[in-house]
């Protein structure tokens, strides 16, 4: 593989590994620190790289163990997700802004107590998009795992939203 096949194939993909490594490492030096590794090693192995289906499920996977590696090592401090997602509307009304940010932050605090397999598994789906055998590739669990451990994510995600909802409702 040449420099130019490389760049299209491997580097075009920068943005979803690193918001992927972000995610899982929340610490924004670490995560380029692992996407720079992750391409360093894909380049020494430039010349096998066409023997693999998907180039990306290779480096998302890739990805993955660096990130699990440096998250056993250590744990690191939670970032608040108007850090990597700040909502930028200027019309927005500042109650609605707030209100935003609160149900953001709340989704983010869920998101992060959810077991490591389900939170990375809402990362790849719903964040970068991912089809489920993608996923499935990255994480080397069955397609239908992969929607089982979603669903689940998704329903902790909208019970905790529901209850927090409708509690502020009782309030009033």
């Amino acid at each position: 593989m040449e420099i130019q096949e490389f760049k299209v194939q491997v580097l075009s993909s920068k943005n979803k590994l690193f918001r992927f490594a972000f995610r899982l490492l929340q610490n924004q030096e670490e995560a380029e620190d692992t996407v720079q590794d992750v391409f360093l090693k894909l380049w020494d192995m430039r010349h096998k790289l066409d023997q693999y289906n998907s180039v990306e499920a290779l480096a998302m996977t890739m990805t993955k163990n660096k990130c699990l590696d440096k998250l056993k090592a250590k744990r690191n401090q939670n970032v608040d997700i108007e850090k990597q997602a700040p909502i930028r509307s200027a019309y927005t009304a500042p109650d609605r802004k707030t209100e935003l940010q609160d149900t953001t932050s709340l989704i983010q605090k869920v998101i992060n107590q959810l077991p490591e397999q389900q939170k990375m598994i809402i990362q790849l789906r719903d964040v970068e998009g991912l089809e489920f055998e993608e996923i499935a590739e990255v994480m080397q669990l069955s397609v239908n795992n992969i929607r089982v451990n979603l669903s689940r994510a998704r329903k902790k995600v909208r019970d905790v939203l529901t209850n927090t909802h409708n509690y502020g409702l009782k309030q009033n």
